[in-house]
């Protein structure tokens, strides 16, 4: 019932560019950007990568740096509800299309900040913005860029892509953060991932004369002189026009040379990017930090208890580590909400496994996966999110990663009520049987946690 099926031995090849493409989609949503935004600055960068000349070696690192720029961008997400007071998604896309003029910045600091907090709580929240903005935008960098650089890592890249990603907010004249870096003392791959993004936010928001006009207009400042005439070169160009104002550039970036070279991606492979991703789902919020790990861990454990082999049993470790990629999409602002949400805000709650399983649908090696992120929040009852299906439609692995994500979310410090004890937490799950929960599940969590308890007093 719902097992994942095994590979054909003859399967083809998984292409990493396919699945990096599908989840930077992911990416864009805790930045508040449109789906492809990544995707897009991935042509565009490459394209300057290919006008100044990069070898095959360097396009290569380029184009993936281009595709996680954005690693490390959950990893700020509950810092600047907690310092702005507000909506962390809207507030980065705005933020991304000013200037770093500090007439602009503080104009912008007081149109966003607390704008649904107390009038005593915004001018608190003002006051500490202005005497510590330095260090406030230096933390919230560094944050971002080390967090990004160090998945990029553990997703087995390279330390050029680590790099590229650590520098990416920095600006040619030294102005930019974390480290104030000058010049060509910036990674390559930082210069032109920069101004890749601002050349497709202006173009998002005015055509591909406004970007251009935006990038000349920080050539010197922000942007290395050199990349910002290739730039200019480009715009002349009728096929990167073109391709630009298509509204979905996956096919265009997946047909690029970089992504045409074969890197294999076997199972060892998958599981290291479903971790990667996992923590930057897990980065959101502190109230979720680790909850993707654990509720693979309580998956696996239930998943064992009811005899699943080990092939399946992996399959479903990976979809409760991705099941939340959703929530990428939803503000800091909901997440964190110690107090009960209203009715627009649990409607972006609904959201978020739809979000999920869009993401994962497209990726060949994790579209079985898909439905597990989409109705992990099913009940049996039919009373569940976002498709309100009975029993009848809900597989045995939704049922398991379900019992695993509720017992988590029991057991886990939530902005609303402190973790429960085990008993407590077993005994709701008791209460749900039937109607919001597998009776078989939750005996299987139960014998999975008796065996655990059994072998650490053996210990």
């Amino acid at each position: 019932m719902d097992h994942p099926r095994e590979p054909a031995p003859d399967a083809s090849p998984l292409r990493l560019a396919e699945i990096l493409a599908a989840l930077s989609k992911a990416l864009d949503l805790t930045e508040g950007q449109p789906p492809g935004h990544c995707v897009r600055c991935c042509y565009i960068g490459v394209r300057i990568g290919e006008e100044i000349g990069l070898g095959c070696a360097a396009m290569h690192d380029l184009y993936y740096t281009l595709l996680l720029k954005d690693l490390g961008c959950s990893s700020n997400a509950a810092r600047i509800c907690e310092l702005y007071l507000t909506d962390d998604i809207g507030f980065k896309r705005s933020f991304k299309e000013i200037d770093d003029s500090l007439a602009k910045v503080l104009r912008f600091i007081l149109q966003q900040t607390g704008l649904k907090a107390g009038l005593a709580e915004r001018f608190r929240a003002l006051v500490n913005i202005v005497r510590n903005g330095g260090e406030i935008a230096q933390e919230l960098i560094e944050t971002r860029c080390r967090r990004g650089a160090a998945i990029a890592r553990k997703m087995r890249f390279g330390q050029e892509v680590a790099a590229g990603i650590r520098s990416l907010d920095e600006h040619f004249d030294g102005g930019g953060r974390p480290e104030g870096l000058v010049g060509e003392a910036i990674p390559l791959f930082s210069r032109i991932a920069l101004l890749a993004q601002v050349a497709d936010v202006f173009m998002r928001v005015g055509g591909i004369e406004a970007a251009a006009k935006e990038v000349k207009s920080r050539s010197g400042s922000w942007f290395d002189p050199v990349l910002v005439a290739a730039f200019e070169r480009l715009t002349g160009d009728a096929v990167f026009a073109a391709a630009l104002r298509q509204e979905d550039l996956s096919e265009v970036v997946l047909a690029l040379k970089p992504a045409r070279e074969t890197r294999r991606v076997d199972e060892d492979y998958l599981d290291d990017i479903a971790e990667a991703f996992a923590e930057v789902i897990d980065s959101k919020s502190p109230f979720t930090s680790g909850h993707s790990e654990r509720v693979a861990l309580f998956t696996d454990m239930i998943a064992e208890a009811m005899g699943h082999s080990p092939a399946h049993r992996r399959r479903l470790k990976r979809a409760a580590l991705l099941h939340d990629i959703g929530k990428l999409g939803v503000s800091n602002a909901i997440l964190d909400k110690p107090g009960k949400l209203d009715e627009a805000e649990f409607a972006e709650i609904r959201r978020h496994p739809v979000h999920s399983q869009e993401i994962l649908s497209t990726i060949s090696a994790f579209a079985e996966l898909a439905t597990i992120g989409g109705q992990h929040h099913e009940r049996l009852d039919g009373k569940g999110y976002p498709y309100g299906l009975k029993a009848e439609d809900i597989g045995l692995d939704i049922r398991i990663v379900t019992v695993a994500d509720i017992f988590d979310a029991l057991t886990a410090d939530r902005p609303y009520r402190p973790a429960m004890p085990l008993s407590k937490a077993l005994a709701i799950l008791d209460q749900e049987t039937g109607t919001a929960v597998d009776g078989a599940c939750v005996a299987a969590l139960r014998r999975a946690l008796v065996k655990l308890d059994e072998e650490r007093a053996a210990a």
